[in-house]
């Protein structure tokens, strides 16, 4: 299953700033080993149920620590069977572009 999530703590940070909470919760997803992506808005995580939720858990008692409420926002494409989607889904994707882009200049 791949994970995307976001976490942010209510702060009084008058700029409105979660970035050292946010550095804490991507670093635990790093350390967790599992393969993962980090984007401007969202953390991607890829494992087993059991695992990935184990960590999403983890991160977000991370950045909780900043803050005394947490938000988290958690999208999942859970498909069984399936591994190395974080990257797959991406070149799939990628190709299918591509095709579309030469059958519109043929």
């Amino acid at each position: 299953m791949i994970v995307a999530f976001s976490v942010a703590p209510s702060n009084d940070n008058p700029n409105g700033s979660v970035h050292d909470a946010v550095a804490e919760a991507v670093k635990v997803v790093r350390d967790s080993g599992l393969p993962n992506r980090t984007s401007s808005m969202f953390t991607e995580i890829e494992g087993e149920w059991d695992e990935v939720m184990e960590v999403v858990k983890q991160a977000t008692m991370a950045a909780g620590r900043f803050g005394s409420r947490v938000s988290l926002v958690l999208k999942a494409d859970i498909r069984p069977g399936y591994e190395g989607e974080l990257d797959g889904k991406l070149q799939r994707l990628e190709k299918a572009i591509e095709d579309s882009e030469e059958r519109a200049s043929s």
